[in-house]
């Protein structure tokens, strides 16, 4: 039944919003959880968590539904239906929760407030479940701005000011770029039959043709807004601020998942709804390739030169969500099925790279990367970890990323876009060596500091090893055993053409 789709979206929200309302009464009365209500907090969260996971995969697996919730106008319905993107989208969402949240169990006894970390984890799940599975661009648009409005609080979960601070700069920034995006869905809906997604686009020719001007405008403020939460350039600035605030797990599927939010809004709305012939050749083509390469190398450079561990990761994030967008930007079947690599083998990378953070902290007490010397020799296991989701986002074969990053440098080569066929490749190339630069170092000087030293050994709980050990496999995996994804994604980039 076409009901299935709700079940995954509503069964995690109402689970969380129950959670957040016992944290509440808690502190109304200072109580204080003990180790039989840990046990049962955790319990209860698994089972939420694998029961909606399981429903969400059934609801996207078992063939294409549709489900219309109620009417906003008579022709804006809030509408959801499941195709190839939403598939993508939740399959790898539910495998980055259940990691973090097994992940959490442990993790947040150095956190604290654990039911409401909680609460609002399975909150936002279903609420990424509802934008995945959204039908048209309006029932989008709304979960979006839900997805920013529900995952604050992970962010400033610690309550410092500096927690604070930066989630009101997410939300800003956040914000801004929703209404940007706004904007242009007002300008698409006078044009356009319908709002609903539709692989080539749904722009009617007799409506467009006096207005090509606007809707180009239109569509680029969407790029640009939509792009604030995948952290393109110019409304970046507030990863590296939220991520090093926030805690490993917030930041883990922020920066894993939530940032893919203004990635699959871009693809909705290029490929779906104006379609990529409007576009192609246009000022607002040059554009997007002009600021997600800029976007790819500034964050590079900028990673490469900062100290501090989890910052670090978040300028990373910000360059290699743009490799995504850059691949989305070439309008050609090759540069989409090599963003669509991307997308998914970042998701499982990025995460298992702030999970290891999250250790190294939690273990140590310590942020700077040179605070890390040696400590693969206390923790070889998770340094091992740590380095084969370096070498899958470096791109070095047989890692996954080696396999996306050669999709998008050929689909930049045979795309047809002028200097960006030879600049594009160019720039993933020196990205790549900055990648190598601010990663592998904490590698070699985690396993050989030279100091001739015997540190005892201490591995973290296997409820941090095991979820980290897990996401690590699936960054070398796909990149020795590709081609079911890329057989998969070529054939639905060649329908969207």
């Amino acid at each position: 039944m076409n009901s299935w789709i709700l079940l995954p979206v509503f069964i995690p929200a109402i689970s969380g919003i129950f959670l957040l309302l016992a944290s509440f009464r808690e502190h109304l009365g200072k109580m204080e959880e003990g180790e039989d209500e840990n046990r049962r907090l955790h319990l209860f969260v698994g089972v939420i968590l694998i029961v909606s996971a399981v429903l969400a995969l059934y609801a996207a697996w078992s063939g294409e539904k549709s489900l219309t919730l109620f009417y906003l106008t008579e022709k804006l319905p809030v509408y959801f239906h499941i195709d190839e993107i939403s598939r993508i989208f939740i399959t790898v969402t539910s495998i980055v929760w259940i990691a973090v949240g097994a992940y959490s169990f442990v993790y947040l006894k150095h956190e604290g407030d654990e039911k409401r970390f909680f609460g609002f984890f399975l909150l936002v799940y279903g609420v990424l479940a509802a934008l995945q599975f959204s039908g048209n661009l309006v029932t989008m648009y709304f979960f979006y701005e839900l997805m920013t409005l529900t995952s604050a609080p992970l962010v400033l979960h610690s309550g410092t000011k500096e927690a604070i601070m930066a989630a009101l700069k997410y939300l800003l920034y956040s914000l801004c770029g929703a209404y940007m995006a706004l904007f242009g869905i007002f300008i698409l809906y006078q044009n356009c039959d319908t709002l609903t997604f539709t692989a080539g686009g749904v722009l009617n020719p007799a409506l467009a043709s006096g207005h090509r001007g606007l809707l180009l405008a239109a569509v680029f403020l969407m790029l640009v807004g939509f792009g604030a939460k995948a952290g393109m350039l110019p409304l970046h600035s507030w990863l590296p601020v939220a991520h090093p605030a926030a805690p490993a797990s917030a930041s883990a599927v922020l920066s894993g998942i939530m940032v893919k939010g203004g990635v699959l809004a871009a693809i909705r709305t290029v490929y779906y709804i104006v379609g990529p012939d409007f576009i192609r050749g246009t000022w607002v083509q040059t554009a997007w390739m002009i600021m997600t390469l800029v976007t790819v190398f500034m964050g590079s450079m900028l990673a490469y030169r900062e100290p501090v561990f989890k910052k670090r990761l978040a300028y990373s994030t910000v360059s290699q969500i743009s490799y995504i967008l850059f691949g989305l930007s070439l309008l050609n079947p090759v540069g989409f099925t090599g963003a669509l690599l991307h997308t998914v083998f970042h998701a499982f990378t990025k995460t298992a790279l702030f999970l290891t953070a999250g250790i190294f902290i939690f273990e140590t007490g310590k942020t700077r990367v040179s605070d890390y010397k040696g400590i693969g020799k206390r923790m070889p296991k998770t340094l091992w970890c740590y380095t084969f989701a370096s070498l899958a986002l470096i791109g070095i074969p047989p890692a996954s990323g080696f396999v996306s990053k050669w999709y998008l440098a050929q689909g930049a080569l045979d795309g047809n876009v002028g200097a960006f066929g030879i600049l594009g490749p160019a720039v993933l190339l020196v990205s790549a060596l900055l990648t190598a630069g601010y990663l592998l170092p904490v590698t070699m000087n985690g396993f050989f500091p030279g100091d001739g030293k015997t540190a005892e050994r201490k591995e973290p709980s296997l409820w941090m090893l095991v979820p980290l050990a897990v996401l690590a496999a699936l960054t070398i995996l796909p990149g020795i055993l590709p081609n079911p994804l890329i057989e998969s994604f070529t054939r639905l980039a060649s329908g969207l053409m």
